[in-house]
C-alpha cells in the first residue's frame, strides 16, 4: 500500500530506525467515505502521520494498528470492513474496507522502486497479497519490480495492477487463489515558488504546510523569515529571485507577493518568458494589475500578456484584506485549478484506455 509523499517519507523513516511500522489504507471505498481509496496513514509507537479521514473510522483503525504493534504481528497484510453506519456509527453511511500492513524494519526495498517512479513522474501501482510476509510488486506501464513469491502470481497482479493503472483505480481484486490490494499512484507534483516573505506569505505558507505540496518560498531577507517552517517548505534567500523563476520545474504555481512593486514586476516579466506554469499569480490590486499592463504593453510584449496573471489573487474568496483570509483565498484558488487539472488529466488517460 501506499501514501502520500509525507507518509511515504515517515515511513522510510522509520524504517530506517528500525522501528516496527502499520500502515493503514482505504484500499475500498463504496458510497460515502471520510476519505478516497489510497489514502493512507503511518502508525508507529511514536505516534502516527497522515489520516484516513478522522472520526470513529480512524479511531478504530488506530486502535487495531497498535494492538499490531503490541502483540508484535509478524510483517503481513489483512483486510477489514468498516460499514460506517453500523460499526462505527458514522453517519457518512458507506463502507470503508482498510487494508493494515505491518513491517519490520528492513521491509523497505520496495520503497526504492516507488522513489524511482516518483522521480520519474510515472503512474504506478503497488500489487500486495492479503496474506502474511512483506512482499509486494511495484508496477509501471512497461516495468515491474519486485516479487509476491510466485511467478504465476506475480504474472496475475502485473496485468491486474496494469488495469487499474488504465483507470480502474485503486481496489481489490482477485488473481488465482490469492486477493490483492492494488494502490493505483497518479504522481501530481503540486510545486509551488512563493516570492514574499510578508504576513500574506507567512499566513499562505502555514497553509500550504499542511497540504501535499513541496515549496519554495524566496526572499532577499533573511531576517524575516521564521525561526521554523513546515517540513514540505524550503526557503532560499537569494538577491538573485529571478533565477527561481527561470529555474523552476514545468508545471509549477507562482505566486508573487514581495514588499516591493518594483521586484513584482520584475519577477512577473520573467515568469511571462516562460509559457509552462499551471499558475501566475500576483497579489494586488486591479488598479496595480492595469499598472503593470500599461508597463507591459511599453515593453512590448503582447495586449493579452497579463492575461496569464491572476491578479487579485484568491479573487473569488472573501474580500477581505486579513493576511490569514488572503492566504486561505489563495490556497483555495491553488487547490481548485489543481483539481481542475487532474481530472483533466484522468479523463484523458481514461480515454486512452484500449478497449
Amino acid at each position: 500500500m501506499s501514501a502520500d509523499r509525507h507518509g511515504r517519507a515517515a515511513l522510510a523513516r522509520a524504517l530506517a530506525e528500525s522501528r516496527r511500522v502499520v500502515l493503514v489504507s482505504i484500499a475500498q471505498a463504496a458510497g460515502s467515505t471520510p476519505r478516497e481509496a489510497g489514502a493512507a496513514m503511518v502508525v508507529d509507537d511514536q505516534g502516527f502521520t497522515g489520516t484516513i479521514g478522522g472520526g470513529h473510522l480512524e479511531f478504530e483503525a488506530l486502535r487495531l494498528a497498535r494492538e499490531a504493534l503490541v502483540a508484535g504481528a509478524p510483517a503481513g497484510t489483512w483486510i477489514v470492513r468498516f460499514p460506517l453506519a453500523a460499526r462505527v456509527g458514522q453517519c457518512c453511511g458507506g463502507v470503508a474496507t482498510l487494508a493494515f500492513s505491518t513491517f519490520d524494519a528492513g521491509d523497505a526495498s520496495w520503497l526504492d522502486a516507488v522513489a524511482a517512479c516518483e522521480r520519474s513522474g510515472a503512474a504506478y501501482a503497488i500489487a500486495t497479497r492479503i496474506a502474511a510476509g512483506a512482499r509486494r510488486i511495484v508496477v509501471t506501464a512497461d516495468s515491474a519490480r519486485g516479487s509476491l513469491g510466485d511467478a504465476g502470481l506475480d504474472a496475475a497482479a502485473i496485468t491486474a495492477a496494469r488495469q487499474r493503472l488504465a483507470g480502474d483505480g485503486t481496489g481489490i481484486v482477485a488473481a488465482g487463489d490469492a486477493t490483492l490490494v492494488i494502490d493505483v499512484v497518479r504522481p501530481d507534483p503540486f510545486f509551488v515558488v512563493l516570492f514574499g516573505n510578508g504576513h500574506v506569505g507567512r499566513a499562505l505558507v502555514t497553509i500550504l504546510g499542511t497540504l501535499p505540496a513541496s515549496v519554495r518560498w524566496v526572499d532577499e531577507r533573511a531576517d524575516d523569515f521564521p525561526a521554523s517552517v513546515p517540513a514540505n517548505v524550503e526557503i532560499v534567500v537569494t538577491d538573485a529571485p529571478e533565477d527561481e523563476v527561470r529555474g523552476a520545474p514545468r508545471g509549477a504555481y507562482v505566486i508573487v507577493m514581495t514588499h516591493s512593486h518594483a521586484l513584482d514586476y520584475d519577477l512577473v516579466t520573467a515568469a511571462l518568458a516562460r509559457d509552462d506554469w499551471r499558475y501566475l499569480g500576483l497579489i494586488g490590486s486591479k488598479s496595480k494589475r492595469q499598472q503593470f499592463a500599461r508597463r507591459l504593453a511599453a515593453r512590448g510584449l503582447p495586449d493579452d500578456a497579463l492575461n496569464r496573471v491572476t491578479c487579485p489573487i484568491g479573487g473569488q474568496g472573501p474580500k477581505s484584506k486579513e493576511p490569514g483570509v488572503i492566504a486561505v483565498a489563495v490556497a483555495a484558488e491553488l487547490l481548485t485549478l489543481r483539481e481542475a487539472a487532474s481530472a483533466h488529466d484522468l479523463v484523458r488517460t481514461t480515454a486512452r484506455r484500449p478497449a
